[in-house]
């Protein structure tokens, strides 16, 4: 399987697993000049801009640490871009989760990972 299958699969199960949670599918792999995120849900009355990251091992920090500083940045430009392309999103707060796969492990879900 090669690397974008990984991902594919990686945000395949975070989907499901984000619905068993109780999240609504708003849009999947958003995309603009800015860059992408890979998951919109709606968390009851919350917007919630999620990145899944898949690491076969813990090395180099592991799959949620590689959602450094810079990638937060680029989530946050795309989101603010998103934001205004789909006006009525401005009517619910908003938050960047992170969903993390280490090897075929179960996710690891950070609620509110991060603020721009």
């Amino acid at each position: 399987m090669d690397r974008k299958q990984h991902g594919t699969d990686a945000e395949n199960r975070a989907l499901l697993w984000l619905e068993d949670q109780g999240l609504r599918l708003i849009q999947r792999n958003a995309q603009c000049r800015l860059g992408e995120i890979d998951l919109i849900m709606q968390d009851q009355s919350t917007l919630v801009f999620i990145e899944v990251r898949q690491r076969q091992s813990q090395a180099y920090g592991g799959a949620a640490l590689s959602v450094n500083w810079r990638k937060q940045q680029k989530l946050a430009l795309t989101a603010r871009y998103l934001l205004a392309r789909h006006p009525h999103w401005s009517d619910y707060p908003c938050r960047f989760d992170v969903v993390a796969f280490e090897g075929n492990s179960s996710p690891i879900w950070y609620k509110d990972a991060f603020r721009p």
